[in-house]
């Protein structure tokens, strides 16, 4: 899901998109390939679930692979439906429209916990079997949503123009649809790290105690959510911006941008860092700690967010300075980029995996963002870096920075004062 979808295809489709002079033929080309190849992936994997579910975790035993391949081959399906809106959502964040992708999301959730609220007297394999298709009917809902929008907008026959005429244009597509191939396969592997490095940990976790991996899974959506809602939202709203500057080589109002976005970025993900680490045994607990959630998982929890929150800063940083990168159509150098931070990733897991556990692949992982953003920076051009950083700024930042450390640090030992 976050390759195909939310990940690498926007940030190679739409500068691609953007620079094509016929928009309407190559997007629908692109869409009913992309369409076609996940179709064929989802039916394989209904066909062979418990190869996939090997796949995803081969350190679960046998009577485990039973009881999670159903619920691969179902749950799977949704990557169609999330492709589907992504797709859709490149062609609304051209018109600057971005209110309907993020809504959306809740659209998802809000169909989990109807699913939840409907089996809450079924038995725990029912109320998993209410969840997968939840998943499923809040991707249907999701696309709906787009589609809606689209019409609303007066985008609707601009997105079905093209199945009307691409057998007559695709010969005028042939060049844009050869450089768009050739640069999304090092898109993937460029803007998968993060997703990758996940997907590592739950695979190495599968060898650990029991509980390991869903240690690491409530750990990182906490994490996820300051990401998501700062850096990933920032870079989706100023990345067409930027590729249209950058398209016309106004690259001073690319960087004024990109500034703007560094600065916010910096002070809000160095913010939610410091709360995190210093609250996360508090975060965890008021979360999930709960039923079968006890206080031994919160610890273990807490633990793992923290080297996890290592990271944040980095990665959103890293997301930013890469769409200068993506924009440019330089997919090749964010492979290389994410090739040293997934080596890194991997080299440190193996290291720390059985002396600290799973806060050891939340570590790893933190680092490799460290990596990518060292290269990431490197790439995007010193000069470049000297334009976004000023004195002032600096300043400014380090005074705010120390003033809510020491407040962060007071109210910490305020609380446990009065607990003890």
């Amino acid at each position: 899901r976050r390759i195909f979808a939310e990940g690498a295809f926007v940030q190679s489709f739409l500068p691609s998109w953007i620079r094509s002079r016929h928009k309407l033929v190559f997007g629908v080309y692109i869409f009913l390939e992309f369409f076609s190849i996940i179709l064929i992936l989802s039916l394989l994997v209904s066909i062979f679930p418990s190869v996939a579910t090997k796949v995803i975790a081969i350190g679960f035993d046998k009577k485990t692979i039973e009881l999670a391949s159903v619920f691969t081959a179902i749950n799977f399906w949704y990557l169609l439906l999330i492709f589907s809106t992504t797709f859709l959502s490149s062609l609304l964040q051209y018109k600057n429209h971005f209110a309907t992708t993020s809504f959306s999301t809740a659209l998802l959730n809000i169909s989990l916990i109807t699913a939840l609220i409907l089996s809450r007297d079924k038995t725990q394999l029912e109320m998993v079997y209410y969840l997968s298709y939840g998943v499923l009917v809040g991707g249907l809902l999701q696309v709906g949503v787009h589609f809606a929008t689209l019409y609303r907008l007066g985008l609707f026959k601009f997105f079905f123009g093209g199945f009307k005429y691409i057998s007559k244009k695709k010969q005028f597509i042939e060049n844009d649809i050869r450089r768009f191939k050739k640069e999304f396969l090092p898109a993937i592997w460029g803007n998968s790290t993060a997703q990758i490095s996940a997907f590592l940990d739950t695979w190495l976790a599968s060898f650990l105690v029991s509980g390991s991996i869903s240690y690491l899974y409530y750990a990182n959506r906490v994490f996820q959510l300051p990401l998501a809602l700062f850096a990933i939202a920032t870079s989706v709203a100023i990345f067409p911006k930027i590729s249209k500057y950058l398209k016309y080589n106004d690259t001073t109002k690319a960087l004024q941008n990109l500034k703007k976005a560094f600065w916010f970025l910096i002070v809000i993900l160095s913010v939610s860092t410091t709360i995190g680490i210093v609250f996360a045994n508090e975060i965890v607990f008021i979360l999930f700690q709960r039923g079968s959630f006890t206080t031994s998982d919160t610890t273990n929890t807490a633990l793992i967010l923290q080297m996890y929150l290592v990271g944040l800063l980095p990665y959103g940083l890293n997301k930013l300075f890469l769409l200068w990168i993506y924009a440019t159509q330089n997919q090749k150098k964010a492979a290389k980029i994410a090739t040293y931070s997934l080596v890194s990733n991997i080299t440190l897991s193996l290291l720390l995996i059985y002396p600290f556990g799973a806060a050891g692949l939340a570590f790893a992982s933190s680092f490799a963002g460290i990596v990518s953003l060292v290269v990431t920076v490197k790439n995007f051009g010193i000069q470049n870096l000297k334009n976004i950083l000023e004195k002032r700024y600096i300043y400014y930042f380090a005074v705010f920075i120390s003033f809510f450390l020491i407040s962060t640090f007071f109210i910490k030992s305020l609380i446990f004062y009065v607990i003890q």
